[in-house]
């Protein structure tokens, strides 16, 4: 969106494109810290199946552990974001992985289900001071492409989130919990990459404090832009409630239905996580193109058909299924998050807050229902009833147009 010099009290000089450049190093290195970040938050429900067995947990547990970690993950952000739009804190960029690091060095070594909890929520913490700093960051590198900078940050995460289970299968489950420790050395590269993005961040604060100015150009008045953030935030409801019932219950799903291995299910539940990183790649820059209208109505209720065949097929569809279902419904994320900065301008760090942490929120108490669903009434029956959350895809209709005025 562009910056008149009436808006920002800029003299032309300082109102050049020179003043936002392209900084894919940048955006480059967010993305791989982001990487890293959801790589080990995966490593939470990749063990899942050991832990239920390790210390008797029932489905019900299980979705409180991912209660406790998405929750810490989403109550922070938005406080977070909201503060840091207004006072930037380039330290909380490395500070919140610190918490990862003490969280995952926990995790190896707890032994009960409370230590759990706590370890889970360490997580959780340090992913909400990660997520709004690190968009903001990738914002102000994007030279005003703000949907590849968003997507690229993003498909990061996916990335991360992907090969997190790839890894565990390969290091944890066959070596027991204690080898949860081994991620610890992600945690401690990602604390030496996002000590360089704080440095290019608290020396680009002009550039901050330029943005800060940026003023409403959509014509939209408060009462739409209020009901359109109350349609995207449905949105992403139905988007990461289904999205919960795969992570954290895919594997249990194929385990049961067709008689797989832990390993051979940690397999399938990554093609899927790799097929949202490709989705999330491709949704921001033809956001850019086509409008994110377009790219939220189609991903959200697209999906639909695929999701409410997925509980009715054998394993081979269920896996071609998953990926289109994962590559769908993923494309959403990065429009969203831009479309509704673009509602809000001068609020990045506020609106990345308030949805990757309704992202968290919405998939933990996701993960606890379903849980408590699937000890009720059977893992499958979760599926069948998941199967028709895509349809609340219909609301992106209330969605208004975001052009110029």
């Amino acid at each position: 969106m562009a910056i008149s010099n009436a808006q920002t009290g800029a003299t032309p000089a300082s109102a050049t494109p020179q003043s936002s450049p392209l900084v894919m190093r940048i955006i480059g290195a967010v993305a791989l810290a982001h990487l890293i970040n959801d790589l080990i938050q995966s490593v939470l429900p990749s063990i899942y199946p050991m832990l239920k067995a390790n210390y008797g947990l029932t489905f019900t547990q299980v979705g409180l552990i991912t209660l406790t970690f998405q929750l810490t993950a989403s109550l922070l952000q938005p406080w977070v974001g909201y503060h840091t739009d207004r006072h930037p804190k380039p330290w909380l960029l490395p500070a919140g992985t610190v918490c990862t690091l003490i969280g995952i060095l926990m995790m190896s070594v707890v032994g009960s289900f409370p230590m759990i909890l706590l370890a889970a929520g360490l997580i959780g913490i340090g992913s909400s001071t990660f997520h709004p700093e690190a968009s903001r960051v990738a914002r102000l590198a994007s030279g005003g492409r703000f949907g590849l900078a968003q997507s690229t940050f993003q498909v990061g995460g996916n990335a991360g989130s992907a090969f997190g289970p790839l890894l565990a299968a390969a290091i944890i489950i066959p070596y027991g919990q204690g080898h949860v420790a081994w991620f610890g050395l992600f945690a401690v590269f990602a604390l030496f990459v996002l000590y360089r993005i704080s440095r290019w961040y608290a020396n680009h604060l002009n550039l901050f404090k330029l943005k800060q100015g940026q003023a409403a150009t959509h014509g939209l008045s408060k009462q739409r832009v209020i009901s359109a953030l109350v349609v995207l935030g449905l949105l992403v409801f139905s988007k990461y409630f289904y999205m919960a019932s795969f992570t954290s219950y895919f594997t249990f799903y194929l385990i049961e239905k067709f008689d797989l291995s832990v390993a051979s299910s940690q397999l399938h539940l990554f093609l899927f996580l790799g097929a949202v990183a490709a989705g999330t790649f491709f949704g921001g820059p033809i956001g850019d193109k086509i409008g994110r209208k377009a790219v939220i109505w189609f991903s959200i209720l697209g999906v639909a058909p695929f999701t409410l065949i997925l509980p009715h097929v054998d394993l081979f569809w269920t896996s071609i299924l998953s990926v289109v279902i994962g590559f769908i419904l993923a494309s959403a994320f990065s429009a969203i998050v831009v479309y509704a900065q673009e509602l809000v301008p001068g609020n990045v760090g506020m609106i990345a807050g308030v949805f990757f942490g309704l992202m968290f929120g919405f998939g933990g108490i996701g993960a606890a229902l379903l849980g408590h669903l699937a000890d009720v009434h059977g893992i499958e029956y979760v599926y069948f009833l998941c199967s028709f959350l895509p349809l609340f895809g219909v609301l992106a209709i209330f969605l208004p147009r975001t052009k110029k005025a």
